[in-house]
């Protein structure tokens, strides 16, 4: 008890500022029921007081502390109890935090919204996709390399002699000759997925028929990658006026037609490249196509069988069996010849197409304005070695060289014979031609181009062809004076006929 009253004693003195600033020690007043800090308290006055609010018989609320008059209460650092002095402590503050309230259907908004901008974006992620896509691939995808067609060495001819042995041929049946016939129409089948049909289109791109008239059979000959190359008869385009700027159509073997261009042409040869992009192929024509065999008609010989495949009968899928007939003729043209390998196939009047031996190999282009004057028409091909080399160059988009000279070789025999110097003799100058221009004449002799060295016409078409187009070459040779023949020289801006 003694204790209690010294701790009751030792409470019950607080210090207050006084007005200097100084402390001071108060004495709680007698018959006081609980003492706080810093708060004196007088039964029916109410007051308020930092830290505390109080009322005589009424429930109070404090911050940190809620006490009801009469009941036994218990406070982190304060015990109470009715008619006892307690000690006060620090009193903590609480905070009694209150929810939001939640707003109906705001969930189900939420989910909707989310939707509608997955939607927005996705629609925008897919257009550029697509309209990036395109770029991406060509960015990414490789280079068109050179397209390169070997040249086949050019073989003579050997005459039989007369203590050759012929072989027997063998009797055939009628269960040989159609067997026979059934190999060649399979070799014909597989051949046939390398030709298709070009033919010009007025206006707007539309899906023709490749048998509507006017078309010509062409040849896939190579695939770069990034576009198909077609090599084709230049008919095609010589009933088309360059002014009303044509569009083209390729039909392939599945009968799929997809638009073209006009990638080079030589007008003196007869020859044109379209081209098709390959990303518009379907993949059914991707793998139904092929690309072209190419054969070596330089070994090729009389009485060989050849199958002749294109538009010949004035539709695009014909197809006839013959025989090499004749090797020994050649189709003239400025500044180069190609030999005709001709057959007994017939023809109709401006057919195209291809002819390939037994093993499905091209061995030259059929064109139905070789020898027109014939009576009789039939399949006559220019021989696939001779025009390897300008092929070549126009698949790889380069421009034929082109002087406009047309001419014959002076042999050792000729030379002897008739006392001429060996070279070209020329026979003809095309008319507005580079070599007009230049002033070369017919009966001049070409004995060098550039520097290469002319022993007759196949060497001059070779020198002409390693000449760039625009560029001045030298050319040299021979004419008659009236002294007999002398050193003439000339410089030739060569040309194109595009």
């Amino acid at each position: 008890m003694q204790d209690e009253r010294q701790r009751k004693n030792q409470d019950g003195q607080r210090q207050l500022p006084n007005g200097r600033g100084a402390w001071a020690e108060t004495t709680p007043p007698p018959g006081a029921g609980h003492e706080e800090k810093s708060l004196e308290s007088a039964p029916g006055a109410g007051r308020e007081e930092k830290g505390l609010e109080s009322t005589p018989g009424a429930g109070r609320e404090e911050k940190g502390l809620e006490s009801t008059p009469g009941a036994g209460r218990e406070e982190k650092g304060l015990e109470s109890t009715p008619g006892a002095e307690s000690e006060e402590q620090f009193a903590f503050l609480q905070e009694k935090v209150k929810s939001r309230e939640k707003k109906r259907g705001g969930r189900f908004f939420k989910v909707v919204w989310a939707a509608v901008l997955g939607l927005v974006f996705g629609g925008f992620a897919c257009a550029g996709f697509y309209a990036l896509t395109p770029l991406m691939e060509n960015a990414l995808r490789e280079r068109p390399g050179e397209v390169t067609i070997p040249e086949d060495e050019e073989l003579p001819e050997v005459e039989p002699t007369e203590d050759e042995v012929v072989p027997e041929m063998p009797v055939l049946t009628v269960e040989d000759y159609k067997e026979m016939m059934q190999s060649l129409y399979l070799v014909a089948r597989d051949a046939e997925q390398c030709l298709v049909s070009v033919q010009a289109v007025g206006g707007a791109w539309v899906e023709n028929d490749a048998r509507d008239a006017g078309s010509v059979t062409g040849i896939i000959a190579a695939d770069n990658g990034w576009e198909i190359l077609i090599v084709a008869d230049h008919a095609v385009c010589a009933n088309v006026a360059e002014e009303e700027n044509p569009q083209w159509a390729v039909t392939f073997y599945d009968g799929a037609s997809f638009p073209a261009s006009l990638k080079k042409r030589d007008k003196n040869r007869g020859l044109a490249v379209f081209t098709v992009n390959r990303m518009q192929l379907s993949e059914n024509t991707k793998n139904g196509m092929q690309t072209v065999v190419w054969g070596n008609s330089n070994v090729a010989s009389r009485g060989d069988v050849v199958i002749a495949l294109g538009n010949m009968f004035g539709y695009g899928d014909g197809l006839g069996y013959g025989v090499i007939s004749s090797k020994k003729y050649d189709e003239q043209f400025a500044d180069a010849s190609c030999g005709v390998l001709a057959t007994d196939i017939a023809v109709s009047s401006g057919g195209t197409g291809v002819l390939v031996n037994q093993r499905g190999e091209v061995l030259g282009l059929v064109r139905g304005s070789i020898w027109p004057e014939s009576a009789n028409p039939t399949a006559n091909a220019l021989a696939i070695s001779d025009l390897k080399p300008v092929l070549e160059m126009l698949l790889n988009g380069e421009s034929v060289p082109y002087v406009g000279i047309r001419g014959t070789s002076v042999t050792e025999i000729v030379s002897a014979e008739q006392g001429l110097p060996r070279g070209m003799y020329v026979t003809q100058v095309v008319e507005d031609s580079p070599a007009m221009y230049a002033g070369i004449q017919n009966g001049d002799i070409i004995q060098k181009v550039g520097g290469t060295e002319v022993a007759g016409a196949s060497s001059y078409e070779k020198a002409v062809l390693k000449c760039k187009t625009g560029a001045q070459v030298k050319v040299k040779g021979k004419r008659r004076g009236n002294g007999g023949y002398v050193d003439v020289e000339f410089v030739v801006t060569v040309g194109s006929q595009e």
